[in-house]
């Protein structure tokens, strides 16, 4: 198992985002975490956070800083979506009834062999597919 867990966008976004000390503080956590083995991420999450980066105000970034934040997150493995994984967000929905692109992290999370989601946007506490998801700034 290459990372037990699973970073969703919206905690890198908190990272970096530094209108929420708190948050900031619990994301660069897991950040380093994660930079260091022990988590995972998606290309969904990525392409989520480069995006939220480039467009969010309270975190707007220029194109220059962004690569060399992506460059920074660069070891931490990254799940890149497939054919089976797609399919796999169908089973979730069905199963779950959440939505899509939900399903295509719980997909992901599994495939990394990831026990956890660390997300604050996924219903904490539900399990899927033997994957749980976890609120990190829930208090």
């Amino acid at each position: 198992m290459n990372g037990h867990s699973f970073l969703d966008t919206n905690v890198l976004v908190y990272a970096y985002d530094p209108t929420d000390p708190r948050r900031q503080s619990i994301a660069e956590n897991l950040v380093r975490r994660a930079i260091a083995g022990d988590s995972a991420i998606s290309l969904q999450v990525l392409g989520e956070f480069a995006a939220t980066l480039l467009h969010k105000a309270s975190v707007g970034r220029t194109a220059d800083e962004v690569v060399v934040i992506l460059d920074i997150l660069a070891p931490i493995r990254v799940v890149v979506p497939d054919r089976e994984m797609v399919r796999r967000a169908v089973e979730a929905n069905a199963a779950y009834g959440i939505h899509f692109y939900d399903g295509l992290i719980i997909a992901a999370a599994e495939r990394a062999g990831c026990e956890k989601i660390w997300s604050e946007d996924l219903n904490a506490g539900q399990e899927c597919f033997g994957v749980r998801v976890v609120n990190p700034f829930a208090e």
